[in-house]
């Protein structure tokens, strides 16, 4: 039985989108779980996030992610925050392969100026913003099995080099 693959990285990477094509190729089930999330809620994250408050959203978080782990042959994209969790980490360190989508700051930025929908980005200065969080997380998204730098890769390099690691 091949180990479970999760992707970690900050939120607009990419995990959501390299996560389906891996699951395609690998044929293995996918899960999203800010997708999951919302669906359970019956809501947006962004709604989570402003009408329960962040503190809710992580234990949501946290309660399914725990979940989702458990079930076997699948690819995980875990939401950017997931894995400062503890919980959460020490089980995918424990029990999947782990890969970090690493891109700059610069990079994310460009991806986000067209967005509203991100609510740990929703005021501010955008980039100061998402450089905050990244210092926050990067000595976590470090403890991936995997760190793969993106800014200038496809879609399909990333898939590629994943698909390599992980069944090598």
């Amino acid at each position: 039985m091949k180990k479970n693959l999760v992707l970690t990285g900050m939120m607009g990477v990419g995990k959501s989108t390299i996560g389906r094509i891996l699951s395609k190729k690998l044929n293995m089930k996918f899960a999203d779980i800010d997708k999951i999330i919302e669906k359970r809620e019956l809501t947006s994250i962004k709604d989570i996030f402003e009408s329960r408050g962040e503190r809710y959203f992580r234990k949501i978080e946290k309660k399914v992610t725990l979940k989702i782990l458990k079930k076997e042959n699948i690819v995980i994209a875990l939401g950017g925050g997931a894995f400062i969790n503890q919980s959460i980490r020490y089980v995918v360190l424990r029990n999947c392969v782990s890969f970090w989508l690493n891109m700059d700051v610069k990079n994310l930025s460009q991806r986000f100026n067209k967005t509203k929908n991100r609510p740990l980005l929703a005021s501010g200065d955008l980039e100061e913003n998402l450089r905050e969080i990244y210092k926050k997380r990067i000595k976590f998204y470090k403890l991936a099995n995997y760190n793969l730098r993106c800014n200038k890769l496809s879609k399909g390099e990333i898939v590629k080099k994943i698909l390599d690691l992980y069944e090598n």
